[in-house]
This record gives structure tokens, sequence and C-alpha cells, in this order.
């Protein structure tokens, strides 16, 4: 019995480190800058549905200069939610033209366990998060256009 429930417990705390990996893993391939006017972003790039719907969950923090850029397969409508993301968020529709079509501004974390969608009700191709508050303080606005290359 004290053997099984060892095995329990060190079977646990493996699959435990083996789930923080994967959530914490960031390939530096990954990654992009953007930029709006004079102010720019190095970025991680969400593709896959994977990275995608982890987001910027669980993060404690996110540098001034960083971001996420998700990049969907094809123009539509992306709602979001701040469930399980603990930092405020701006967050930036942007259509296949790169131009911004709706931010969510300082968008606060959700700590129900219902969250409801943010949803613009507009087209986009890539959605951007950044942290709350730096849209404003950059003036971005829509219809400014987003710089930026994906390989």
């Amino acid at each position: 019995m004290k053997k099984k429930f060892l095995l329990t417990i060190f079977l646990s705390v493996i699959l435990f480190l083996i789930f923080i990996i994967i959530l914490f893993s960031f390939d530096p391939k990954n990654q992009s800058q953007v930029c709006f006017k004079d102010s720019c972003f190095t970025v991680e790039l969400a593709i896959t549905t994977q990275e995608q719907t982890r987001g910027l969950m669980f993060r404690e923090k996110l540098d001034s200069d960083k971001g996420m850029l998700f990049i969907f397969k094809d123009e539509g409508e992306y709602p979001f939610w701040m469930k399980n993301t603990l930092i405020p968020l701006d967050i930036i529709w942007i259509n296949k033209n790169k131009e911004v079509v709706y931010i969510s501004k300082n968008t606060q974390s959700c700590k129900e366990d219902f969250c409801p969608n943010i949803n613009p009700e507009k087209n986009a191709k890539y959605v951007l998060e950044i942290n709350g508050g730096i849209s404003k303080e950059i003036g971005l606005n829509i219809g400014d256009k987003i710089e930026f290359e994906i390989d």
C-alpha cells in the first residue's frame, strides 16, 4: 500500500513538471517584432491552436516592450477572454491589411468560473496582446497600420 502511494506521488510530480515545462516553454525562433508608428514590441507568435489557447495565461508579468501576436489562417471574428490571465492587457484586433479594427483597452483578468468573451464583431486576421494601458500611452487608434514580417 505504501509503495503504491509513493509511486502515485512520484508520477504526479513528474506529470506536474512536464506540464510546467510545456506551459512555460518558449521557442525564441517563434517571435517577431511588431511596430506602430514609433513604438515596437517583441512578440511571441501564437500560430498553433495550442499556442493560441494558452496565450498569455498564467503570466505574472509582461515587459512593457513585449507582447503576443495571434496569427489566424483566415480573416474572421475572433473573440477573446481573460480566464487565467493574471495581468491587464490591451487586446488589439488587426485586419488582413494590417490595420487596427478594434482595441479592448486595459482588459482585466477574469477570476470567475464563467468569463465573458470580448468580441469586437470585426473581421481580423491578427490579434495583438500587450500590457494594459500601453495602447493609450502610444496613441494607438482604430485605422492605424501595424508593421511586421512573418517567416
